[in-house]
C-alpha cells in the first residue's frame, strides 16, 4: 500500500503490531485450553481461570488496535497477565502465546504517537518536502538530547 493511504495512517496512528501479536497470543492460549485432552498439559490451575486469561489477554489486544490512548495501561496488564499464563493456560499456550504476549505487549508499551504524530502534520503542511528529524541532521547540529541547538 502507498504510504499515504488511509489504512497506512490507521495503522501508524495506533500501536498495531503490538496489539495484533497480543490478540494472537491470546488466541493461540485459548485454543490451546480448548485442545483434545490427550494433548493438554495440565499444569497449574485449570478450570475458568485456564479460559478466562486468554479471553482477557486477547481482549486487551483489540484494545490496543482500536484504543491506543490507553496503550500503556493496557500494555502492562497483558504483560502480566501474558506471565500468568505459563500457570493457567498451558504453559502460556506452550510458550508460543506467552512470547507473542510478551513481544505485543512491549512493542504497544514501547510505541510513540508523537512520533508519527509530527511526521504526518509535517507532510501534510508540505507534501513536498520531508520533515527534518535529528537523524537526518548533521552530526554538529545535533544535541544530545536529539533537539537542534538553537531551540
Amino acid at each position: 500500500m502507498p504510504r499515504g493511504s488511509s489504512f497506512w495512517n490507521w495503522r501508524h496512528a495506533r500501536p498495531f503490531w503490538g496489539g495484533l501479536l497480543v490478540l494472537v497470543g491470546g488466541t493461540e492460549m485459548f485454543l490451546t485450553v480448548m485442545a483434545p485432552l490427550p494433548v493438554v498439559v495440565h499444569v497449574g490451575m485449570q478450570g475458568f481461570i485456564g479460559y478466562l486469561l486468554p479471553i482477557l489477554i486477547a481482549v486487551l489486544g483489540a484494545l490496543l488496535i482500536f484504543n491506543p490512548q490507553q496503550h500503556v495501561f493496557y500494555s502492562i496488564v497483558a504483560a502480566v497477565l501474558a506471565a500468568a499464563s505459563w500457570l493457567t493456560s498451558n504453559l502460556g499456550g506452550f510458550v508460543i502465546g506467552l512470547l507473542l504476549g510478551l513481544v505485543g505487549s512491549a512493542l504497544a508499551f514501547a510505541w510513540s504517537p508523537e512520533k508519527h504524530k509530527v511526521a504526518t502534520q509535517a507532510s501534510t503542511d508540505n507534501p513536498g518536502v520531508q520533515p527534518e528529524t535529528s537523524e537526518s541532521l548533521p552530526r554538529h547540529r545535533r544535541t544530545s538530547s536529539g533537539l537542534l541547538s538553537g531551540e
